[in-house]
């Protein structure tokens, strides 16, 4: 029996093996072309699977209904604000689960300008929010250039100037990645997509094309390249006081495979293009365009924390000890211990709708007019004044990056006591805050979690102090 009649059913169908097997390759790696039907095909299939799934798995787990609107307009959508009815761990398994159709969509997309006989480059674009959405439209109607056609050449490899084109490339992408700070952070004061999303692709992508120019190298070499840029990156900025490192390894986990991503595409350019140079200029040029336009338009939103404990004592006693509080002892926490801010007292002048409530953390104090005063039941207040949300952990003794000053915002708070059978309480307490970093659905899984903290560490000082049978208004 022939291999064709091993590959084929008698009517001369595919196996499904060797379909899910095409698909996979077509998906995965960076060998075969693709054109417009495959493209559009891959496109309209995936995005429909991932938008059933996450549907479902919102409604399932939160109760909120998932629009297709919210789903293909990320940033006018409340995708966040959805996922905070459900557990903690939704956001991370989003995020994880994002991966991979963002690997398909990239690749693919490479490839697919590629085969219409356009610079690979330009297929980067689908990282441009909203733009993407236009762009991937446009990729699916090209028409297929006969002229060309994205194939592997199987250059030799060689180990001559291995280590010099390592060197340049990662050169190359630490030089992209400090003009970038500068132009996006400095210049703009935007910590937008353009630098945690394009830069690290980018760099990723420079990186491996310099490295594989001379020569070709393995993809497995190519893709740690990309990763050894940004981590180079990092530590540069770290090095030239420009950012802490708690902050650098907040950032890793997008950055990190973002810039392998960078790494497989650069070397898939580099075997795939007779001068792949070529278009590195018009992408580089395309990053501060995006960070400028980013500048622009920064949409406010509002998310909310909410942690909530139960306290084995009467609410007049735990209201006492909610309106202030003694010190609390020195955090065990090492994320508290490695600069993130965290409460220390908190007293308050005056009683009633227009007192002044101060809770002070380790980096200063926050100023909160009170709005609500329904004792013992709400406690609500405004923040007129903040502190910074930590001290950067760095060689250096000052380390200010410009995301200390207002990045992070807390704009309002509140305590709800709710009276529960046999003496306990229930105490609630929320944070109304915005956060200027995107992509917000990654950053907010990050300032979500140290809040929900800060909020634990408070409400159960003030649980042990109302169980114990102390409050402030009586002393010890």
């Amino acid at each position: 029996m022939s291999q064709n009649e091993f590959d084929t059913f008698g009517d001369g169908a595919e196996q499904p093996s060797n379909v899910v097997w095409r698909s996979l390759r077509l998906w995965f790696t960076l060998r075969d072309d693709v054109d417009r039907r495959e493209y559009m095909a891959t496109g309209v299939s995936l995005m429909l699977f991932k938008y059933a799934v996450e549907a479902w798995c919102l409604w399932a787990v939160s109760g909120v209904i998932f629009t297709p609107w919210d789903f293909l307009f990320p940033m006018l959508s409340v995708r966040e604000n959805l996922m905070r009815g459900g557990p903690e761990w939704l956001g991370w398994a989003w995020f994880v689960w994002t991966l991979p159709f963002l690997w398909i969509a990239v690749s693919m997309s490479v490839r697919r300008v590629s085969n219409a006989g356009l610079s690979p480059w330009l297929g980067l674009l689908v990282f441009v929010p909203i733009l993407n959405l236009f762009c991937m439209v446009l990729f699916a109607v090209l028409p297929v250039n006969p002229r060309v056609r994205w194939a592997y050449k199987g250059r030799e490899q060689s180990d001559i100037h291995r280590v010099r084109s390592a060197i340049l490339g990662m050169a190359a992408g630490l030089m992209l990645s400090l003009l970038m700070v500068a132009i996006g952070v400095y210049l703009f004061g935007s910590y937008g997509a353009s630098v945690f999303l394009g830069t690290p692709i980018v760099v990723g992508a420079v990186c491996s094309l310099v490295f594989n120019s001379p020569a070709a190298r393995s993809y497995p070499a190519s893709i740690a390249m990309g990763m050894i840029s940004v981590v180079v990156a990092g530590a540069a900025l770290l090095a030239f006081a420009l950012e802490g490192l708690i902050c650098i390894l907040m950032a890793a986990p997008i950055a990190l495979p973002l810039g392998a991503l960078g790494g497989a595409i650069g070397k898939a350019i580099a075997d795939t293009t007779v001068r792949p140079i070529r278009g590195v200029a018009a992408v580089i040029v395309c990053l501060p365009l995006w960070a400028g336009a980013e500048s622009f338009y920064q949409p406010q939103r509002e998310f909310v924390v909410l942690t909530v404990v139960v306290i084995d004592a009467p609410i007049d006693r735990v209201w006492q000890n909610v309106v202030r509080f003694p010190q609390l002892s020195e955090p065990r926490e090492w994320y508290f211990r490695m600069g993130i801010s965290y409460p220390t007292e908190a007293r308050i002048e005056g009683t009633g709708v227009g007192a002044t409530r101060y809770c002070v953390f380790s980096t200063g104090t926050f100023v909160e007019p009170i709005t609500t005063w329904d004792e013992p039941r709400h406690l609500a207040f405004d923040v007129s004044k903040q502190p910074d949300p930590m001290f950067e952990l760095s060689p250096y003794r000052d380390v200010h990056p410009p995301h200390l000053d207002g990045a992070l915002r807390s704009r309002r708070g509140e305590f709800r006591l709710i009276e529960l059978p046999a003496g306990r309480t229930r105490l609630e307490g929320r944070t109304w805050y915005e956060f200027e970093m995107y992509p917000q659905s990654y950053w907010t899984l990050w300032s979500d979690l140290l809040i929900h903290r800060i909020h634990r560490r408070v409400l159960q000082h003030i649980k042990q102090l109302s169980e114990n049978g102390r409050d402030v208004a009586q002393g010890d």
